[in-house]
């Protein structure tokens, strides 16, 4: 029997196989995904079952292109042949995530977000100053097995920190989407395509009220 691939042995092992210069602020802290979510998560997927591994999957691709610099040590995508984009919209590549940061990349055109004017530093920055208990995802149903797998999924925390001047409320603030991720067969993410209303979910940390540019 084969070993498992790295990239499908989870985001920690991915973490400690990698070198510590990989990683553009020291090695990522998942703690809290460990000892808070499992409580507020409301799947939970047999191991080794397709909604596990591309759950999995997802997860090490966050925590890559969020904390490793150089595309080329990303594993959990064809990074040279990768692309994503949200709601139909224009492509971006891998290259572009790491030079961009993956929150200015995903949420696209918002009056609750200054798309273009945050660095990749300041987008994580502002994310993490909201949800500083955490902000999770986890895939909810998967609809179609590879080549082109196809999920539903929820992305939440508890919105405990300021955003852009806009006092926190402590409510629990959700996300829900549909993504269309095309594998190799080797279950390298090839392209991922978002389908979610970014507006909704950052309106709730607004009160409605659009970010001044």
């Amino acid at each position: 029997m084969s070993e498992t691939p790295l990239w499908l042995q989870g985001r920690s092992a991915v973490i400690e196989a990698a070198d510590p210069s990989e990683f553009r602020h020291g090695t990522p802290d998942y703690h809290l995904s460990h000892t808070v979510m499992p409580g507020q998560r409301t799947t939970d997927h047999a191991p080794g079952s397709l909604e596990a591994i591309v759950e999995s999957i997802v997860q090490v691709f966050e925590m890559e292109v969020s904390h490793k610099h150089d595309p080329a040590t990303w594993v959990s995508m064809v990074s040279e042949k990768f692309r994503t984009n949200i709601n139909g919209g224009g492509w971006a590549s891998a290259q572009d995530i790491a030079e961009q940061g993956s929150y200015n990349v995903l949420i696209g055109d918002s009056p609750f977000y200054r798309v273009g004017k945050e660095s990749f530093d300041s987008q994580h920055d502002i994310f993490h100053g909201a949800f500083p208990n955490g902000f999770y995802w986890e895939v909810l149903q998967v609809l179609s097995p590879p080549p082109v797998v196809t999920f539903k999924w929820r992305h939440w925390g508890s919105f405990d920190g300021e955003y852009h001047g806009h006092q926190p409320n402590g409510k629990t603030i959700e996300m829900f989407g549909m993504s269309v991720a095309k594998v190799d067969d080797d279950l390298k993410l090839l392209e991922v395509e978002h389908y979610y209303d970014p507006n909704a979910f950052l309106g709730k940390l607004t009160g409605g009220c659009p970010i001044a540019h």
